[in-house]
């Protein structure tokens, strides 16, 4: 059993105000000399970059749909391992999960999972009364979800925010702090949420300076310390990438990795797409790579003119799509210069637009040596009623498992990807 203080931020829909009092409350948080371990519910790659700058640590994701459910609690102590208090942000509504198949990756679910408490933040604004039926319905739809507090978001004045709590006073769900309605926190959205915060560090910075000001004068943080605190510890062990690794199919281990596996050679370099242009990732990818026995060597398209020496694996994630077309070119180009890339791991891009660096995509540029499944994002968003989720897979070795092993793989409601080229 591991103790680890936990809250999840949750909301009623998608627009309550969730990133702003999740990132708020992180860096409100880590203001006070707590360390606190930031998380994301789902598929998101966006957010966890804001959770970074608040706490100082990679933002990681508890995506019951990619992983597994029984892989949530695991993989939040590996993240949350030596904190003082972990934040995770719920996805959309708190019951929303995969569209056809019930709770599964819903933030209600991954609460249940984690065993944690959850704070629902409420969009107050045109209300008063009303509010207080709509947390009494959140609160009692599934007795296993605790909603163990609510903060109010959008109030307009004193009067107003004394008729919420006076409405809620009925209902046994605590307020736990009320935030005025005040011009917008630089925070610009485009289709896939937040503009990412490699494209704007230094005003997202700022931005996550005025969200832990906002939550800090507005909530009261030693309540929701001690809610979280309240939250008992969770059964099991934390996900470790080394077991990970020994535990795939005998395939992947006829052929090891690293100095161990290689006397006297140097461990294989993986090189990874980074910089702004490909932000879309999992933390626990390099870990599993350096588990593995990899060195894995960062490198941005968009800057460097070839791939790390002696590259032996490329893996290449994605990023917003008016990054696309430079990033992919600029690929193409380095895997061209470097002649090691032709034994290069071949990558699926884990998320939206899926076509990185092969031929047909949006880039029409030529192939690097790998393939994608058709761009499944192309006619779907993500919605309460119909997620698209992109088939993706980043493989290293070749062969693994679909899961947090040595390979990832996102199932896809989209009709079924194209099939590889011969020889792949």
């Amino acid at each position: 059993m591991t103790p680890v203080p936990r809250l999840v931020v949750a909301a009623p829909s998608s627009g309550s105000g969730k990133t702003t009092v999740a990132t708020g409350l992180m860096a409100a948080f880590a203001a006070r000399g707590l360390t606190v371990s930031p998380h994301k519910v789902g598929p998101d790659y966006i957010d966890p970059g804001y959770h970074a700058l608040a706490t100082g640590r990679v933002g990681r994701n508890l995506d019951a749909y990619l992983c597994g459910p029984e892989l949530i609690a695991p993989l939040f102590l590996h993240g949350a391992r030596g904190c003082d208090l972990a934040v995770v942000e719920g996805v959309m509504g708190l019951y929303d999960g995969a569209a056809g198949h019930g709770e599964l990756a819903s933030t209600a679910h991954v609460a249940k999972l984690l065993r944690a408490p959850v704070v629902l933040v409420v969009d107050a604004s045109s209300q008063s009364r009303s509010v207080a039926a709509l947390v009494h319905g959140f609160a009692s739809w599934d007795p296993e979800v605790r909603v163990g507090g609510v903060i109010l978001n959008k109030v307009g004045s004193d009067r107003h925010e004394a008729m919420l709590r006076e409405a809620l006073d009925a209902s046994g769900v605590p307020v736990l702090g009320a935030l005025r309605r005040v011009p917008r926190v630089d925070t610009p959205s485009r289709h896939l949420g937040l503009v990412p915060v490699a494209e704007r560090r230094a005003a997202a910075v700022d931005a996550v300076a005025a969200m832990a000001a906002q939550v800090a004068e507005g909530c009261d943080l030693d309540a929701l310390a001690a809610l979280a605190r309240n939250a008992g510890a969770l059964p099991g062990a934390a996900w470790d990438a080394a077991e990970a690794v020994a535990a795939v199919d005998p395939p992947a281990r006829d052929h090891p990795a690293g100095p161990a596996g290689f006397p006297g050679k140097r461990a294989p370099v993986v090189a990874v797409a980074g910089g702004p242009a490909f932000t879309f990732s999992y933390a626990e990818h390099a870990e599993l790579l350096a588990a593995a026995g990899a060195e894995v060597v960062t490198f941005d398209p968009l800057r460097d003119e070839q791939l790390p020496e002696g590259t032996a694996g490329l893996v290449v994630g994605a990023a917003s799509p008016r990054c696309t077309r430079p990033s992919c070119r600029r690929t193409n180009r380095c895997a061209r210069r470097s002649p090691s890339s032709r034994g290069a791991v071949r990558p699926w891009p884990p998320s939206a637009p899926a076509c990185s660096i092969c031929a047909g995509s949006w880039t029409g540029g030529p192939c690097a040596g790998c393939w994608t499944p058709a761009p499944a994002w192309a006619n779907g968003s993500l919605s309460a009623t119909g997620t698209r989720w992109p088939s993706a897979t980043v493989c290293w070795p070749p062969r693994g498992r679909g899961r947090a092993g040595t390979s990832s793989t996102a199932r896809s409601s989209s009709p079924a990807p194209a099939r590889p080229p011969p020889g792949v």
